[in-house]
């Protein structure tokens, strides 16, 4: 396949060398992005998209956020950069039957959703694992204990041909043993991780002001 002997990278206004050197590394491999809010994690997320969308032209691509409006704001952040049909894109939610669901795994292909809906899905079985090549969770630090990103990594390792995983969080969590959790139940292989202090992130850190505001109680 052609398509595959390269890679795309979308041009914003500023070209940032940590984003490029994240991309990088996400198409390669199972990666833990760790970056602020604020420094484009969803457009990192964006350049893994279209590139597996490009490689696969059969294949499925899921983007997972907690909650709807996140869901929602993420669904309109990645296609309105993505250079990718909008038709090829689409939310699904609870509210959809599932027997509508399973006629748009079929038609579309790439899916943004909660986790709960995608588990609750590949319990029915109406989503074919074995075509999906490419996964993002958003909010990856939430991958602990029971939470539906673990049962959804647990079930597509069973039921998937390989895929490539990227995982996003501006809060890794500070005890070392949650960051090993989150790494060992999404089946990470690399963390990119920045924070303000690097000194390729400092020049796009915005200044921040805060201001301390005293209420007093009222009983």
């Amino acid at each position: 396949m052609e398509e595959i002997r390269t890679w795309v990278y979308l041009r914003c206004k500023d070209f940032r060398d940590y984003q490029f050197k994240m991309v990088e590394t996400s198409l390669f491999y199972n990666t833990l992005v760790c970056l602020p809010t604020g420094l484009g994690k969803t457009f990192i997320a964006t350049n893994v998209i279209l590139n597996y969308y490009r490689w696969f032209p059969q294949g499925k691509i899921f983007f997972l956020a907690p909650t709807k409006p996140l869901v929602t704001q993420q669904i309109t952040a990645v296609s309105s950069i993505a250079q990718i049909a909008p038709t090829d894109f689409i939310e699904l939610t609870g509210e959809q039957s599932g027997k509508r669901r399973r006629v748009y795994y079929k038609e579309r292909r790439i899916f943004f959703m909660t986790p709960q809906t995608l588990e609750n899905d590949l319990d029915e079985g109406r989503f074919d694992a074995s075509e999906l090549v490419c996964i993002i969770y958003d909010e990856a630090h939430r991958a602990l204990g029971n939470y539906s990103y673990c049962k959804i990594a647990a079930s597509l390792d069973t039921l998937s041909n390989g895929f490539r995983v990227v995982a996003l969080t501006a809060t890794p969590g500070n005890a070392v043993e949650n960051i090993q959790e989150v790494i060992s139940n999404l089946k990470i292989a690399k963390i990119e991780m920045r924070d303000e202090s690097d000194p390729d992130v400092r020049p796009f850190i915005h200044t921040k002001r805060v201001e301390k505001v005293v209420i007093k109680a009222t009983y």
